[in-house]
């Protein structure tokens, strides 16, 4: 079957309106994600370049402070979504350039003041604090900056080892792991956020981090808490999404199904997807339903809406929330170029 045979199931192409120059840093990643060209290729280099110039990746660049922090010194996890933890989460999503000084910048203010001492990333926005307590570790920003610092590059870094170590050892409740009601509150992916049950916004993030660790370098226990989450996730169907909800929920989320871009630490049924797909699951046959809803979901020009856009929360909008979206339809695509055969 020919690689490009995903297109075939679509409404429409839009693969044409992806690589359309008018927005940069989509164009940047349709070319490596979607046809296969490598980095140093000249026409993706120079793609970057321009991404790097262009909003959306310019104004989040031009608004952060000298030492490499956005709005506050400290642990960075406030004000969402303008805190600096998560400028480099969108940066990672924007496809930015790991040899930037200024992202090489904020990947080390990040390791040197959002990382607790278990290892973890903590929830805390304390402007100038010092480390953010354990009792503020979570799934969801741990996967969410380590998917970030992997994808930049800093892999070999002992303070990412040790973050995927909290990660491996927090899902699996082997090694010694604290537990916190304010924070992550047993093994698994129990969290404080959704009364102590498993929270499968964070198992998504959480493995979205572990997917990056290539799979010669995956030790025992972080194959071991891959396995655990992808248990977890197919222990429902996806497209349902009827995860455990706690505080008298009786039905998932709404912004389960509203795809959105950038990403933070909501997820929806396309991340879920994503990150599936990432472990080697694509064309699992658990994932019809979820699939078949996905692209249920296209208009008539192949396109998909930003349905969750963060507008008003970001230092710039990435684009309007209810129109056609070119990185909607850029994850889409993806998902599907490796799960339609």
């Amino acid at each position: 079957m020919p690689k490009d045979s995903w297109r075939a199931a679509l409404r429409a192409d839009p693969l044409p309106w992806l690589l359309d120059a008018g927005e940069p840093a989509v164009r940047h990643l349709a070319l490596r994600q979607l046809l296969d060209l490598p980095a140093d290729e000249p026409e993706v280099a120079a793609s970057r370049r321009v991404a790097m110039a262009a909003d959306p990746i310019a104004s989040i660049l031009a608004a952060q402070d000298p030492d490499g922090h956005w709005e506050k010194p400290g642990p960075g996890y406030a004000t969402k979504y303008r805190g600096t933890v998560w400028q480099l989460i969108f940066l990672d999503q924007l496809g930015a350039d790991p040899e930037d000084g200024r992202v090489r910048q904020a990947c080390e203010y990040a390791l040197a003041h959002s990382q607790a001492d278990n290892g973890g990333f903590g929830a805390s926005g304390v402007a100038g604090a010092g480390p953010p307590p354990s009792s503020r570790v979570i799934h969801c920003l741990t996967g969410n900056l380590l998917r970030a610092l992997i994808g930049f590059g800093w892999l070999d870094d002992p303070r990412v080892v040790r973050a995927i170590e909290w990660q491996a050892h927090a899902i699996t409740g082997v090694g010694g792991a604290g537990w916190y009601r304010s924070g992550t509150s047993g093994p698994g992916f129990a969290c404080g956020a959704n009364e102590d049950l498993p929270c499968a916004w964070g198992a998504i993030k959480a493995l979205g981090g572990l997917a990056r660790v290539p799979v010669e370098r995956r030790s025992p226990e972080v194959s071991r808490a891959i396995r655990t989450g992808v248990d977890f996730l197919f222990s429902r169907d996806p497209a349902a999404a009827d995860y455990p909800a706690g505080w008298g929920n009786t039905r998932p989320s709404g912004s389960w199904f509203k795809l959105g871009f950038p990403s933070g630490y909501v997820a929806d049924v396309l991340q879920n997807l994503e990150v599936l797909a990432e472990l080697g699951h694509a064309q699992d046959a658990r994932l019809e339903n979820a699939v078949a809803w996905l692209l249920a979901k296209q208009d008539a020009d192949g396109r998909w809406t930003n349905e969750y856009a963060y507008n008003s929360k970001t230092w710039v909008d990435i684009e309007r929330q209810g129109r056609p979206s070119k990185w909607v339809t850029l994850r889409a695509c993806r998902f599907l170029r490796s799960a339609v055969a």
